[in-house]
């Protein structure tokens, strides 16, 4: 076989791998969130209008957040989805738009498998998203938007 025969045979194999090979199939887990699988859905409760009745209102997020044992078996199921092993607490059961910006409780398409320590560190920005909502100097549209943003990309 030519070394270009060859070169050609691993550049089909690959790129046949890269097709077959499901989306966060590493063991790790999937660092971004499938845009099929979690588009982010957002909480009707929760618009522009309402933020100082919503998400302004310190600790109102504990009043719509769902139960561990919810989310549990959520991840459970996501995480055969997404074809990731590990623990369960090798991930938080995240909200793609989060509960701070307006997102979902409970609906599977705002939830999905995010590994440690890429949770904890996201956890931040929504804190940071949801002052700026609050305080006036970003739409509750735009916040939502960059968080979106934010976890279906590798950032």
């Amino acid at each position: 076989m030519s070394p270009r025969t060859a070169l050609v045979v691993v550049a089909l194999l690959l790129l046949t791998f890269a097709i077959v090979s499901p989306h966060g199939s590493s063991s790790k887990g999937p660092y971004n969130a499938d845009p099929i699988r979690t588009p982010g859905v957002l909480n009707p409760d929760v618009t522009q209008a309402t933020i100082d009745t919503t998400i302004c209102v310190h600790g109102w997020t504990k009043t719509i957040r769902p139960p561990t044992s919810y989310t549990n078996g959520l991840k459970q199921k996501q995480m055969r989805e997404y074809r990731v092993g590990g623990s369960l607490s090798d991930y938080q059961e995240d909200h793609l738009i989060s509960l701070e910006l307006g997102g979902h409780p409970t609906d599977p398409r705002n939830l999905w498998p995010e590994p440690y320590p890429r949770a904890s560190a996201v956890d931040t920005i929504e804190n940071d998203l949801n002052s700026k909502v609050c305080s006036g100097s970003l739409t509750l549209e735009s916040a939502q938007l960059k968080e979106s943003t934010l976890k279906h990309s590798d950032g």
